[in-house]
């Protein structure tokens, strides 16, 4: 009965325009960072403040990323994406998932070489500290912003990517407690926060991989949403009934079919009309909804599948 009726497109020119902006924003912000702490971190001889500049170098390498699955995920339905490309947005947010355990265990095998060789950490200047509180500043303002629009957005490829924004906050983190170390005279407290905080970056990469599985393989809503929209679809006049309702997010989006029992008795014309009405007010009261399919019984499958298997 959908066939008539196609998904509507999933583009959003405000929601593309917003998470292209916020992903400008973290590029912007990240190449200035990067070019003051590869000339602080020579100058100030801290290796360790031109590591993170590397860090915060491959930020910028996985904002473009974003930046394409971002156009990408908005693109409209097409005949080899009939439901539209949102998914694109789900591929991103487990790359950056595992970007985000590979940084972790980055930071983890670094500290371990610390500690090894304490003896052979160079001086810091104290211009190198400065850059650190300022990059640790610059970074974790970007993440409350990018986290909040992402939020908003409800698009988990941004919220991964404020993530990613945390995570090289956290790294420079480190590096303002290693300089103060070193300033102070306990080069070993870097290398140690820096397992903390590795490990910390490690489980946060792996839940946003993770989150993305579970929505590649399918997973359904919540037992609370779904019987949200049960209850819509059951309160549309003409609907007896209703089973197999099934549902599986694609992005920020969430795909719905299911069968709805009718009277028997009524026109085809009648039947498709409250089947349709059924689909427009699932649509209207659940915005997260990005289309419905409905399949009409004039009674209830399971039983009529029993009785023609008897």
């Amino acid at each position: 009965m959908s066939d008539a009726h196609p998904p509507p497109s999933p583009s959003d020119p405000d929601r593309f325009a917003e998470g292209q902006r916020i992903t400008w924003v973290s590029v912007i912000v990240n190449v200035v960072l990067t070019v003051m702490q590869i000339i602080v971190g020579f100058i100030a001889n801290s290796m360790s403040l031109v590591a993170d500049a590397m860090h915060t170098l491959s930020d910028i390498v996985a904002d473009a990323f974003v930046l394409w699955a971002n156009r990408k995920g908005a693109e409209a339905a097409d005949a080899e994406h009939p439901y539209g490309h949102g998914r694109f947005e789900t591929a991103a947010s487990l790359v950056l998932g595992l970007l985000l355990t590979g940084t972790g265990i980055g930071i983890l095998v670094s500290a371990a070489g610390r500690l090894q060789d304490l003896g052979s950490l160079p001086p810091v200047g104290v211009a190198a500290m400065w850059a650190a509180v300022a990059t640790l500043i610059g970074k974790e303002g970007l993440f409350r912003y990018m986290l909040k629009v992402a939020e908003r957005l409800r698009s988990p490829m941004l919220v991964a990517n404020a993530w990613h924004a945390r995570a090289d906050a956290l790294s420079s983190l480190v590096v303002a407690a290693g300089i103060a170390g070193s300033l102070a005279g306990f080069p070993f407290a870097d290398a140690a926060a820096a397992i903390i905080v590795g490990a910390m970056i490690v489980k946060a990469g792996i839940g946003f991989a993770w989150v993305a599985m579970r929505e590649l393989m399918d997973e359904g809503l919540a037992t609370e949403d779904v019987a949200a929209i049960r209850a819509t679809l059951a309160a549309t006049p003409g609907v007896i009934g209703l089973h197999e309702l099934r549902t599986r997010r694609m992005a920020h989006r969430v795909l719905v079919d299911v069968h709805v029992q009718v009277d028997g008795n009524i026109t085809v014309r009648d039947g498709h009309e409250i089947g349709e009405t059924a689909r427009h007010r699932v649509l209207a009261s659940h915005p997260q909804v990005l289309d419905v399919l409905v399949h009409l019984d004039a009674e209830d499958d399971t039983e009529s599948a029993a009785t023609h298997a008897h």
